[in-house]
């Protein structure tokens, strides 16, 4: 299936926050459904990948987001499973690409996520 080219529409942004003396970026993407504005959570896959997240967003506090539609048939039953994936992706100064997985953070963040790209 073909990456979902949302590239420069959808923006993953970063903020700072405190925790127990030390600074951390939390990972969010605004957007309005039905006139309502909303807070997408998202993060990495596993904890390493905010190292990741680090690099991709270099020093800004915004990277585009890319939509991976997947299909996956199950051929026991012959079901098909339909979803997708999400990376954040920027580009530096010297056309280099950089691209971290990132995931809803819950479950009503997924349902928002899915209701902002359709």
């Amino acid at each position: 299936m073909e990456k979902k080219n949302v590239l420069g529409k959808i923006k993953v942004e970063r903020e700072t926050f405190e925790k127990d003396g030390n600074t951390y970026f939390s990972y969010f993407i605004k957007g309005k459904i039905r006139g309502k504005d909303v807070r997408i959570l998202v993060s990495p896959p596993d904890k390493g990948g905010f190292t990741v997240l680090d690099i991709v967003f270099g020093n800004e506090m915004q990277a585009d987001l890319v939509v991976n539609p997947y299909e996956i048939k199950d051929e026991a039953t012959g079901n098909v499973i339909k979803g997708n994936t999400y990376a954040v992706h920027s580009v530096d100064e010297n056309g280099e690409v950089y691209e971290c997985t990132i995931k809803p953070f819950r479950q009503s963040d997924k349902a928002l996520l899915n209701m902002l790209i359709k």
